[in-house]
């Protein structure tokens, strides 16, 4: 009880700043003009700076690193693979198995810092870094990838063109403001370069307001109407990511043996709810947008219950 009660502390601030962006929106508070401008603001410059400092600025343990990153790439090939595997079964429109696809591997990461900082403090911090880095490149190119190699759907009427897949990958390294984050922090680390200190209050300042405004912004997204278009496709991706994912990576450490607490903060971002930005990958290259919004929420309601309940096991 002990052990559930200081997790649910530590998760409670989370998931409160969700709930209140959530009710903000609904009152449209401080007005509804302003959130999309504070979306953008944190997509696009505080998480880029916070991600430059994180990772900018972690002691990389360089014996358990490879055995990390191994398991890290293994969890993505598997993962996707049996997502799509199991969405086949359910689905046949390509535009649907590419939202259950992202909603199947990638991850609210402004929830994942949250939790890990408020459960491991500084020194998880470490190893989020090293998920960040290798995981935020990874996973959007295996969302492109999914979404050009999929069959067009015969039956659309608007079908949406793709761009070749190479121009595409490219431009989403070079306009995704998460992994210019992760490759600028990972290039200050392996450098070993100092920022000058009055430079890095500044960013300092810039990256502390990231979180608590990422997730207000979390809640605001949240569209609860939205649920009863998902049918069956919305709880295959939903109990995937928030069960069966968090079971295929306890699978590998059980045969890769990693450092306990890389294994506990890498745990915490296994099990997050999907990412916000998957629903503005899928409008923009012709994904089940509608599906893609209703994965999102469901998923994040759901993880207000089932991190705190795998966190007390694992802990």
């Amino acid at each position: 009880m002990t052990a559930l009660s200081g997790i649910a502390g530590a998760l409670a601030p989370v998931f409160m700043l969700i709930l209140s962006g959530h009710i903000m929106a609904r009152w449209a508070f401080p007005s509804t003009a302003f959130w999309p401008g504070a979306e953008r603001l944190t997509y696009y410059v505080l998480f880029p700076v916070l991600l430059v400092l994180k990772i900018g600025n972690a002691s990389l343990p360089a014996a358990e690193l490879g055995y990390v990153i191994a398991v890290l790439v293994l969890l993505l090939a598997l993962g996707g693979a049996c997502i799509l595997l199991l969405a086949r079964l359910i689905e046949q429109d390509p535009r649907r198995l590419s939202s259950i696809f992202q909603g199947g591997i990638r991850f609210n990461t402004y929830v994942g810092l949250a939790t890990v900082t408020a459960l491991f403090g500084d020194s998880g911090m470490v190893w989020a870094a090293v998920f960040l880095a290798v995981m935020i490149p990874l996973v959007n190119v295996a969302s492109i990838v999914c979404f050009a190699l999929l069959p067009a759907d015969p039956n659309a009427e608007n079908e949406v063109v793709q761009p070749p897949l190479l121009r595409t990958l490219v431009l989403s390294v070079v306009k995704n403001p998460l992994i210019i984050g992760c490759a600028v922090g990972t290039a200050l680390n392996l450098t070993e370069l100092n920022i000058p200190p009055p430079l890095f209050s500044l960013l300092e300042l810039i990256a502390a307001m990231a979180l608590p405004l990422g997730l207000l912004a979390v809640g605001v997204g949240l569209d609860i109407k939205v649920l009863t278009r998902g049918g069956y496709s919305l709880w295959l991706a939903t109990s995937f990511k928030l069960v069966l994912y968090p079971g295929i990576f306890l699978c590998l450490t059980a045969l890769i043996d990693l450092p306990s607490e890389a294994r506990l903060v890498i745990a915490v971002f296994v099990m997050l709810p999907t990412a916000p930005s998957a629903y503005i990958l899928s409008r923009q290259l012709g994904g089940d947008a509608g599906l893609m919004a209703a994965i999102i929420t469901l998923q994040t309601l759901i993880a207000m219950l089932t991190m705190p309940l795998i966190l007390m096991w694992l802990l």
